[in-house]
């Protein structure tokens, strides 16, 4: 059983601005390194194939957020080990000893493809695992290292909404530069971004536009929602009519990386410096697009 004291007295680091100054929130929820040995002894594949499923670097990508005035949030603990951008009991029942606990959603899409929030497969779709699990060791993953991510997440979140009227989640990721063998795009190469908002769900459209006419200004190809439109996060969390908007940005891994060493390549300076130039033009909202619905209708009254 992984010990949770190898991830450190906290699951998660969040860096704070001196002062607040932009209504966002940055998460990175898939760039944790952090491999213990007990990890690694019972998988049963090498340390560069789990980290295969690491949103590599995504939290440095970001760094630049507390300095123009934004909290960033990154887990420390790897994709591979628990899922933070998933429902807290999204759960194979065939990855463990015994039996799930009724309330365990066993069934869903990505459980189905062994991605739920303990994965069963890595993005490849190799057996993580040389062993069944038992349930408290999953228990224990989520009590330890979910709720509170999920709980410090939330409160930087009500503050900023607090302080500033409304708010907006940033989730950060990466991905893969062609769809692998257990995506819709399998074998076809990806764009440069990708924007989710949950088909216009979780976020306000102007605050996505803004977004994608700055990454198309730079020279990115944008899309939106294809091939990913944002996970559980982006759902949860993105109720723009009460002032909590969620915007998922997914970065190509050929543009700043190595996807095979895990390592930095010559795009990295230009891409870290790009997504900074992002967070500063998103940070110019209009905080009227990102009041709760009764503010707004109040404001374009007057």
């Amino acid at each position: 059983m992984v010990p949770l004291s190898a991830f450190g007295p906290k699951p998660f680091v969040v860096h704070s601005p001196t002062e607040p100054k932009l209504p966002f929130v940055y998460a990175s929820p898939h760039s944790g390194s952090i491999y213990p040995a007990e990890l690694i002894a019972d998988s049963r594949l090498d340390p560069k194939t789990l980290r295969r499923s690491e949103d590599a670097f995504v939290q440095d990508l970001f760094g630049a957020a507390p300095g123009l005035g934004a909290p960033l949030i990154e887990a420390l603990f790897p994709r591979v080990f628990l899922d933070a951008n998933r429902e807290p009991y999204e759960l194979d029942q065939s990855m463990f000893a015994e039996a799930l606990p009724n309330f365990a959603n066993t069934t869903s899409a990505r459980v189905s493809l062994g991605l739920g929030t303990i994965a069963r497969v890595v993005s490849n779709g190799s057996e993580i695992y040389r062993r069944r699990l038992m349930v408290a060791e999953a228990e224990a993953r989520i009590e330890g290292l979910y709720f509170p991510y999920h709980t410090a997440l939330k409160q930087l979140l009500l503050t900023a909404r607090a302080h500033f009227g409304g708010v907006v989640l940033v989730d950060c990721h990466s991905m893969p530069s062609t769809g692998g063998p257990m995506d819709e795009d399998s074998g076809r190469a990806r764009g440069d971004m990708v924007l989710g908002d949950r088909y216009g769900m979780s976020c306000d459209p102007r605050v996505v536009e803004l977004a994608e006419r700055t990454l198309r200004r730079m020279g990115y190809r944008v899309t939106r929602n294809e091939p990913y439109a944002g996970g559980f996060v982006t759902q949860n969390y993105g109720r723009p009519h009460e002032g909590l908007h969620a915007l998922q940005i997914e970065i190509n891994r050929a543009l700043y990386m190595d996807e095979v060493g895990i390592r930095p390549n010559a795009g990295y300076a230009r891409l870290k410096n790009d997504v900074a130039a992002l967070i500063a033009e998103m940070g110019k909202v209009d905080p009227a697009w990102l009041a709760p619905a009764g503010e707004r209708f109040a404001q374009a009254a007057q």
